[in-house]
């Protein structure tokens, strides 16, 4: 398959002083993400995802080894905003992203830092604050809106500049689980409209989506396989201090029971489904 991203003997360092050891946040890391998939990167704080997302469009730059995005180096300064436009960004508090006073500017501000044409920018403009759901809000101050609200116009900034993958860092960390369903929603049509998409979480509800999911430790990738086959993995999971999806306990429990539950069922929404048939 087309890969978007190839990363090869990844390793970040940390250097905070003269007189001190580099902490090595990211140890020898190859992997390969393939154009159009959705991959969800887990760990536990210091476990090395963060740093790992912002290597992957040039906010840090390897200490050792090389990560292609599109193509381009990502250390390569001529070609960074390639990078940038290739694999853009979503972080986790949308107040750190928002620049201008009215939501449309600020969807506007990427694009225009991009050279693209100003009819070409107000296209972009209305149809990525349609595809979050904020088009009635394009006049508004973002200071305003709810934490929901600003993470959207955060993404709508970045679709704007079309890239071809969206990293998201822990982006409904600092939500309620209204405002975290409305983001995976969103998160998840982006995908089916074939950006390939990253995702940094702590919530295994939210996995669970992908079709990949890699699991960090100690800077080094500890899992790496479909979500049935990570989690199937209870005990290695749970070894580094992560929990397992709730689906995937109570399928445990009905198996137990003497209920043949699918191996593929790691979901709420698919555990209900299946459940109603004993209804």
């Amino acid at each position: 398959m087309d890969s978007i991203i190839r990363i090869e003997n990844l390793t970040f360092e940390y250097k905070k002083g003269e007189e001190t050891e580099p902490v090595r946040a990211l140890d020898n890391v190859n992997l390969n993400i393939e154009r159009g998939s959705f991959t969800a990167i887990l760990g536990k704080n210091g476990s090395g995802k963060s740093t790992f997302a912002k290597n992957l469009n040039g906010l840090l730059v390897p200490t050792e080894g090389v990560i292609y995005v599109n193509g381009y180096d990502t250390s390569d300064d001529e070609h960074i905003w390639d990078v940038r436009q290739s694999a853009g960004m979503v972080f986790q508090n949308p107040d750190n992203q928002l620049v201008s006073a009215i939501v449309e500017d600020d969807v506007a501000f990427g694009p225009e830092n991009l050279g693209i044409e100003s009819s070409e920018i107000r296209r972009r403009v209305d149809k990525a604050l349609s595809d979050v759901n904020m088009g009635a809000f394009k006049g508004k101050p973002p200071h305003l809106l709810s934490g929901g609200q600003k993470q959207r116009v955060a993404i709508a900034g970045v679709v704007a500049m079309k890239p071809s993958c969206i990293i998201f860092d822990e982006p409904t960390a600092m939500l309620d689980p209204k405002g975290r369903n409305e983001i995976m929603n969103i998160i998840e049509e982006l995908h089916d409209e074939g950006i390939t998409v990253v995702l940094i979480t702590h919530f295994m509800e939210e996995a669970v989506h992908a079709d990949r999911v890699i699991i960090m430790h100690d800077g080094k990738v500890f899992l790496d396989g479909k979500p049935e086959e990570v989690f199937a993995q209870k005990e290695k999971v749970l070894s580094v201090n992560l929990d397992i999806p709730l689906a995937v306990e109570l399928a445990d429990k009905l198996r137990e029971k003497g209920i043949d539950v699918p191996k593929d069922i790691i979901g709420m929404e698919e555990m209900v489904e299946y459940l109603c048939q004993y209804e």
